[in-house]
């Protein structure tokens, strides 16, 4: 449906153009056809020459041959767009006989009225194409999609991801705005006189709202399902709404340039010198080789390996012909934050998109387009959801050698997840980090330094994008649980952990290897007596 509203959308400037370039080729015809002015002429033969009459016949005939091939030429070309402009009605009649309830939703300002009852006429057929009514075949246990319920106070909610929980409170805006106004129209719904019943109406309020279910199709529309208690005590009022989707709309057509656009990647570092190694790998590929738009900023904390570090970075600014890079070194305390909002401000060329990055993570030449693509000074900011490894040696624990970094990325459930509760890895122009006032630069270590930025961004008028990306790894390694820690922290600690080294499943091998290894060893001493 949506196919035939574009093509019908379509067909008008279609046959304007036909027209246009019909009258455009009538034009040059007549051109062609008019006669030269004097100073256009062609030079002809002097009049007491010998030659004249042959010269006249000559040039005559020239002309003449030219016009016929003008002529020949022009009335081809205006059959070929006669033949197209056919095709094209012949083609929009045959759709129009295929589909004659065809939809028109065009939004005609000149008649509201009949823009209105269009749009309603779509709305009411969203209703009817989605699964309210009654059921629809699906091919797969996994094609249904499945409702979520909730109460006055939680939802019950199936992907829950990894910071929320299986029951919490609507803490998004949007879902808690979304579910209030449906329980408000479900009451204000009960409430309506019916018109036929001569007592006194029951007065419905929200407190006996029991539960609903929702879900949503995502081309179709939300389906709404409240249960009310009734005037019995087995008794129950039931309503049913459902919010449809209206048809797609264009909000803007641009091309985007990205060729000139840089991006400062920012890495505060202390020690680490091994992981920075790996790290210059993939910048070199990925960075300086694949996308080449590209500057390093390294700010150091401390001194220990800080001449290993900057051995990297100049054998790899010799060997790759790479000069845009920066080194600065603080002696003092390490602070991601600290080290993130001083590279940041160390920038002063134009205006530049920043990339705040840690040096355990990879990224791909794909990523950084990503980065310029979601970020616009003074209008949108880019926190990518990025994918965190598991612990290799579990996963790849039964092999008979771990893969290469670049075979272990890959986005399974068995080799890492989505890190929907970091929001360290972030783009932005630098215009807009230094309007929103930078990092706080009281909070040392790491952690909290990047939720309080993010939170800045939310606060302001700047639109935050945030979505997960296929090319930005962060990589495993050991966390450390110190025993300064008290029992909570460090227990907290060591879920936190538990949570980065494997998959449930894959937890839950370990903690019955013991069994697993009883009971293949049964097998094997079973299958020797056979």
């Amino acid at each position: 449906m949506m196919f035939r509203r574009g093509f019908i959308l379509f067909l008008p400037r279609l046959v304007g153009l036909l027209v246009v370039a019909c009258c455009s080729m009538s034009i040059v015809y007549m051109l062609a056809c008019t006669p030269k002015g004097d100073n256009q002429q062609l030079a002809l033969p002097r009049v007491h020459s010998p030659t004249v009459k042959e010269g006249y016949e000559a040039i005559l005939q020239e002309r003449e041959e030219q016009q016929r091939n003008y002529i020949i030429s022009l009335k081809k070309q205006i059959a070929q767009l006669k033949a197209e402009l056919q095709g094209r009605t012949e083609q929009l009649r045959n759709m129009q006989n295929q589909y004659p309830d065809s939809l028109d939703i065009q939004l005609d300002h000149s008649k509201p009225e009949k823009a209105q009852a269009n749009l309603l006429a779509f709305l009411r057929s969203q209703v009817d194409k989605a699964e309210v009514h009654s059921g629809v075949k699906l091919s797969t246990e996994y094609a249904a999609v499945p409702f979520e319920s909730f109460t006055l106070q939680k939802v019950y909610q199936l992907e829950t991801g990894l910071t929320r929980h299986p029951e919490e409170k609507p803490v998004r805006k949007d879902k808690r705005d979304e579910l209030i106004e449906v329980i408000e129209l479900a009451v204000g719904s009960l409430n309506k006189p019916d018109g036929v019943s001569k007592a006194k109406p029951r007065v419905y309020t929200a407190s006996d709202f029991v539960e609903g279910i929702y879900r949503t199709e995502k081309n179709k529309g939300t389906l709404y399902e409240l249960t009310f208690k009734g005037d019995a005590k087995h008794q129950f009022k039931k309503i049913v709404l459902f919010r449809p989707f209206g048809p797609v709309m264009k909000v803007k057509n641009e091309n985007v340039n990205m060729a000139d656009t840089l991006i400062n990647v920012i890495v505060p570092l202390a020690k680490r010198a091994s992981k920075f190694r790996q790290f210059m790998q993939n910048f070199r590929e990925m960075g300086i080789q694949q996308d080449g738009r590209i500057h390093l900023t390294v700010v150091y904390f401390g001194k220990e390996q800080m001449n290993e570090v900057k051995s990297i970075l100049e054998n790899t600014s010799k060997s790759a012909n790479f000069k845009n890079f920066t080194f600065i070194q603080l002696n003092e305390e390490f602070s991601r934050g600290k080290g993130l909002d001083v590279g940041a401000r160390f920038w002063k060329g134009n205006n530049v998109v920043l990339f705040f990055c840690d040096v355990d993570i990879y990224f791909t030449a794909e990523f950084l387009n990503s980065c310029r693509l979601n970020t616009q000074p003074g209008k949108k900011v880019f926190y990518p959801v990025l994918f965190s490894q598991y612990n290799p040696s579990i996963i790849y624990g039964h092999h008979d050698s771990i893969p290469s970094l670049e075979q272990q990325l890959i986005i399974k459930k068995e080799t890492g997840f989505w890190r929907d509760f970091g929001f360290g890895m972030t783009c932005q122009y630098r215009s807009d980090f230094i309007n929103i006032g930078g990092f706080d630069l009281d909070i040392k270590g790491w952690g909290g330094e990047d939720v309080h930025l993010y939170r800045k961004y939310l606060h302001s008028n700047l639109m935050v994008i945030r979505t997960p990306v296929r090319g930005l790894f962060h990589l495993w390694h050991e966390k450390q649980c110190l025993d300064e820690l008290t029992p909570e922290q460090y227990k907290m600690c060591m879920q936190s952990k538990a949570m980065n080294e494997a998959s449930h499943g894959q937890l839950g091998m370990l903690v019955f290897k013991q069994e697993i290894e009883t009971h293949l060893h049964r097998q094997k001493l079973s299958s020797k007596k056979t």
